[in-house]
């Protein structure tokens, strides 16, 4: 939607240009979760580092002598650490050059005062389930900490389109946990996403603006196409688009995406707007043998 927006706005940009664009922001998605990751990596282990100024105290009182440093040391945190694969694609990314290691300190001091961090230090012993239910509410703790999304802020860009997704992402990881040898490639930017689906998708809005215009224009009833928010027109088209050439996506899928895309971009009325217009436009498509599903987009 971005990108096509972008061309929208710039008649000079080529097709190409465009789907440049779309590839470098499935590649900075990508870098955005494994920042996400290693940055929350980092905090748990700093428990290391804690442990040991504890160690190093002249009088050390008794909750230094009982420290345990388990938030980093556990098996679950151990898979991530000496992850090969993981570690190739944070160095090959340059991740770990962003993250500012003063900020790690201070975010993991300020989880030391949570009372379910305090609950899980106090426990003799953990099961593993206890290591990613602690695991989890860091991450947690994290997502909502100032100086943590300040960091993310300072080095891109795309966090608050990409905040819901990249949260989710990492909370499958994490109760995943310990990592499997390939649990990245489920976050890789696939040819199947990226290409299969997202560039012909793009391809199809371009190529065929004019044709879904006027599949759109006689249901607009007392709107003036021209009158419709800019989002709106490219989100129509492309759920048109979308409903016409992907047969294993479910009609009520695609409705339901770009209501709630609609939601997100554009103005308190689109997503009423937007679900009419869809409404009558799946029906016509349909009685006029356009629609045709296989698969999984038979799922009502």
């Amino acid at each position: 939607m971005q990108v096509l927006y972008a061309k929208s706005r710039d008649k000079a940009q080529t097709d190409e240009q465009v789907l440049s664009a779309y590839n470098e922001s499935i590649a900075l998605s990508y870098e955005l979760y494994l920042f996400n990751l290693s940055a929350f990596t980092q905090v748990a282990k700093f428990s290391q580092i804690d442990l040991a100024n504890r160690e190093s105290k002249l009088l050390p009182t008794e909750a230094d002598k009982n420290f345990s440093p388990k938030l980093g040391t556990n098996k679950l945190i151990d898979s991530l650490v000496t992850h090969k694969f993981y570690n190739e694609q944070l160095n090959e990314n340059k991740i770990n050059e962003k993250i500012e290691k003063e900020n790690i300190r201070s975010i993991y001091n300020e989880f030391l005062k949570e009372k379910d961090f305090k609950k899980y230090l106090d426990k003799e012993s953990c099961e593993q389930e206890d290591h990613k239910k602690i695991l989890l509410n860091l991450y947690k703790f994290c997502t909502k900490n100032e100086l943590f999304v300040a960091m993310i802020d300072d080095e891109f860009n795309n966090w608050i389109d990409d905040k819901s997704l990249i949260v989710g992402a990492i909370k499958k990881t994490l109760k995943a946990l310990p990592a499997k040898a390939h649990f990245l490639f489920d976050y890789l930017p696939g040819e199947d996403t990226t290409k299969d689906f997202g560039e012909k998708l793009i391809r199809k809005v371009i190529d065929d603006n004019e044709e879904l215009l006027e599949i759109i224009e006689p249901n607009l009833k007392n709107w003036d196409a021209e009158r419709v928010a800019i989002i709106d027109m490219i989100l129509l088209k492309m759920a048109i688009a979308e409903l016409l050439i992907f047969p294993t996506i479910p009609t009520k899928v695609t409705l339901n995406e770009f209501v709630e895309i609609s939601k997100i971009y554009s103005t308190d009325k689109s997503k009423d707007f937007i679900n009419g217009i869809l409404d009558r436009l799946l029906k016509k498509l349909e009685q006029e043998g356009k629609i045709l599903k296989e698969g999984r987009g038979l799922v009502e």
